[in-house]
């Protein structure tokens, strides 16, 4: 069997980027089991509600959901259980210190395959209060409707 390259897009936290503001992003893998792996080759997971934690030095993804696999047998996995990503030291040791300050969390952001290999992104994010939504919300309104009359423009229609 050819082994696999590229990247493939299992699942993405869109809501992610409209409740949080993204600081800093991290590529980490994660340790799973087969059954788990054969679900996510299947396409199925939801990072919905699912966040990351740094305990004793060890950084763990939380409420990530892959379902049991379908021609699995008594090996099959628990489907919310934790999850062990794999980070260097110092990247672990950048977290703790940045969780530590006030509003700092850590969001997963996007699930893929790079290389055969399950990786995970997960960002350093503060939340968003209100007003900071609707204002990035009205600034992309506005972008689109700029892109949109210079179209037009660039058409000959005014």
């Amino acid at each position: 069997m050819a082994k696999e390259s590229g990247r493939k897009l299992i699942a993405q936290n869109r809501k992610a980027r409209h409740d949080y503001a993204i600081e800093d992003v991290y590529e980490a893998g994660m340790v799973l089991m087969g059954t788990e792996v054969k679900s996510l080759r299947a396409g199925r997971a939801s990072l919905v509600d699912s966040y990351a934690t740094v305990r004793d030095g060890e950084v763990w993804l939380e409420n990530l959901h892959i379902p049991e696999y379908t021609e699995g047998t008594w090996t099959n996995h628990e489907p919310r259980r934790r999850r062990k990503l794999l980070l260097h030291r110092e990247e672990i040791a950048k977290l703790v210190g940045k969780t530590k300050e006030s509003g700092l969390t850590l969001v997963p952001l996007q699930l893929y395959f790079k290389d055969g290999k399950v990786k995970v992104e997960i960002a350093l994010a503060r939340g968003k209060r209100a007003y900071d939504k609707r204002q990035t919300l009205a600034a992309r309104d506005a972008a689109r409707e700029i892109e949109r009359e210079s179209g037009r423009r660039s058409k000959g229609r005014v």
